[in-house]
């Protein structure tokens, strides 16, 4: 699957547009807390809706079934979280949810999961979520700057409170190390 034609420099824009409405420089670490709260957008905890048991079950059941999902209740969007993820992991399905939000997704599909219905969108649409995801956490200027510094994904990761996985996935989808190289 790809990405539509200029998604990725669109998704590079609206992230520094967001970054500078929350007072951010392009290489400041973003809050997905502060990003959704600046968003209108709750996040909840899913232990305060449903028992860890029952977290830790559907985590047996199928690893990584859920790590996080938007709602729209009353008009309201909140973002569940599951606890079981590191606050890496939480920090990227935050800002994956919140780029559902931002590229105005539906929700159209529902999924059954050890008997739990979720809603989920197309797969295109979770393409991009995660595209973007990605460039609200680690845009661009800030990948540059940290591979002038010589930090590969194990250290950006560390840096910026984001999964080596993420790390990984922007450093070597933006071509940000050979950009430094041949400079």
């Amino acid at each position: 699957m790809t990405l539509p034609r200029g998604f990725k420099a669109n998704a590079e824009r609206e992230a520094l547009r967001l970054r500078r409405e929350l007072n951010l420089g392009d290489t400041d670490a973003l809050e997905v807390d502060d990003l959704a709260k600046h968003l209108k957008v709750k996040i909840v905890s899913a232990e305060k809706l449903v028992t860890r048991d029952r977290l830790e079950d559907l985590e047996r059941v199928q690893a990584y079934a859920f790590s996080a999902a938007t709602f729209q209740i009353a008009g309201s969007n909140i973002v569940v979280t599951n606890p079981l993820r590191t606050p890496g992991r939480r920090a990227s399905d935050v800002a994956h949810e919140l780029s559902h939000l931002i590229l105005k997704h539906d929700l159209t599909e529902i999924r059954e999961v050890s008997g739990m219905p979720f809603r989920t969108c197309r797969p295109d649409e979770e393409e991009q979520a995660t595209a973007f995801g990605g460039t609200l956490m680690l845009p661009r200027p800030l990948l540059l700057s940290a591979v002038r510094r010589q930090w590969g994904p194990a250290q950006i990761a560390e840096h910026y409170g984001v999964t080596e996985e993420m790390a990984r996935y922007r450093y070597n989808t933006t071509g940000v190390a050979k950009q430094v190289r041949v400079h």
